[in-house]
């Protein structure tokens, strides 16, 4: 089966075969990434009165209970209100998402030679990506360009981040104010990430990638506030080197559920060649 998708004089390929997801797949027995302390996703059988979820203990089928916190147990997708005090949601504010994506691998710099802003704790020597070395990538890799989303790839890119502890071992890689600000700027919509947060992990409460993406300025947590309310922070994703920097079509895919993050599926399909 085939079939192609025109968006803007952009033609892509949405057969099954030539399709990537960067999710990370959610392995309830066995290692997973982790984040914050939060304990890892669980699974369970039903109990309920003689009937219990699993035909291997005499139950007629199996019915599971899963434990899953989708800021902190893989990829995930969240919204505005990650940081405000309504209590908005993915489904209500991100909607369906099928937009060209552009996917920039990045080395981190350090935090002091960036000289741009971060949080308070920020350390001297803090991997960021800033507006700077985030800039010059985009504008090597796609001169010309307006992708509605963009992927980051930090480098190097070691398959343990599908099952690192990252409140462990070496800092993750979070993005300067300016950065962030300097996205949303561009008319990205959809920020995703490898790393478990745009911000840095103990950033004293400031938020302030988060904030710069989704416009909301420092000190409220009112919604109404929020200069780019629908778009969304995607995080946790892992991106295989097999797959080439430069523009995809992303299909964003996640569960109906109310709330403010959302375990996802980011899918992404390659771009049709003239």
């Amino acid at each position: 089966m085939s079939a192609v998708a025109d968006l803007d004089g952009l033609r892509f390929d949405l057969s099954p075969t030539a399709a990537h997801s960067i999710a990370i797949s959610m392995d309830f027995d066995g290692p997973q990434p982790s984040f914050f302390g939060a304990p890892p996703a669980q699974r369970k059988p039903l109990s309920s009165g003689s009937f219990t979820g699993d035909t291997r203990e005499g139950g007629s089928c199996n019915c599971e209970v899963l434990e899953i916190i989708p800021h902190c147990n893989g990829t995930h997708t969240e919204c505005v209100g990650h940081i405000t005090d309504d209590r908005a949601t993915v489904p209500d504010l991100v909607g369906n998402v099928l937009v060209p994506a552009l996917l920039l691998s990045l080395e981190p710099g350090q935090f002091a030679a960036s000289g741009e802003r971060g949080p308070g704790p920020a350390e001297a020597g803090d991997p960021v990506i800033s507006r700077a070395r985030l800039r010059a990538a985009w504008e090597t890799a796609a001169p010309g360009i307006a992708p509605a989303a963009i992927i980051l790839r930090t480098l190097p890119n070691a398959p343990e981040k599908c099952v690192r502890d990252w409140m462990s071992g070496p800092p993750s890689t979070w993005l300067t104010a300016e950065a962030a600000e300097w996205l949303a700027g561009q008319g990205i919509c959809h920020l995703l990430t490898d790393q478990p947060s745009v911000d840095r992990p103990d950033d004293g409460g400031e938020l302030l990638a988060h904030r710069s993406f989704w416009g909301l300025p420092e000190g409220t947590r009112d919604l109404s506030r929020a200069a780019h309310p629908h778009a969304s922070i995607t995080e946790m994703v892992f991106v295989p080197d097999t797959i080439e920097d430069g523009l995809w079509l992303l299909n964003l895919q996640y569960p109906p559920l109310e709330t403010d993050a959302v375990p996802s599926r980011p899918i992404l399909h390659p771009q049709l060649s003239d």
